[in-house]
């Protein structure tokens, strides 16, 4: 007799990480998020005023740490109107003060602010990127410990919000 297989407890939880010129951080967010919790977070990024090009060195700094970047695009969170995402996290202070889209209905909306690597000066382009991707790892890893977790709907919220309290802004 075949053992009963039955389906995950959880869906995949949907993430949207918005800056407002998705360009840097919310791209690393989106691309850490796929690298290290892709089997139990679906992640996109977007913004709302969207720069039209990934910052080179943002792609630069990715695949030096070994993270795919096939498939990041700098675009308008309006691309994204079909994904309901499960949590919109804003990961910059200007986006953060932004009223997301009607659209994206009674969604979780947290805020995660980094300071912005790519408009730092040359000499701390380094220590600055890596300082951003350590910190989007230890936030992707927490968010990947919520989601592997079986709970309920509201019980996940409430963990995403604890979550948001406990990490801090810079």
């Amino acid at each position: 007799m075949k053992p009963v297989v039955s389906p995950a407890i959880n869906p995949i939880m949907k993430v949207l990480y918005l800056c407002t010129h998705n360009r840097c951080r919310s791209i690393v967010f989106e691309a850490m998020t796929r690298h290290l919790a892709g089997d139990v977070i679906e992640a996109r990024s977007a913004g709302s005023h969207p720069a039209g090009e990934v910052h080179p060195l943002t792609l630069h700094y990715l695949q030096a740490e070994g993270v795919s970047t096939a498939g990041l695009t700098s675009q308008s969170w309006d691309a994204f109107e079909g994904f309901e995402p499960d949590v919109v996290v804003t990961v910059c202070d200007a986006a953060a003060g932004e009223q997301c889209p009607i659209w994206f209905g009674p969604v979780l909306k947290v805020h995660w602010g980094l300071d912005d690597p790519s408009a730092v000066s040359a000499e701390q382009t380094d220590a600055a990127f890596k300082h951003c991707l350590n910190e989007v790892s230890a936030r992707v890893m927490q968010l990947k410990m919520i989601a592997e977790q079986s709970l309920s709907p509201d019980q996940q919220r409430r963990a995403i919000q604890a979550l948001d309290i406990s990490i801090p802004n810079h």
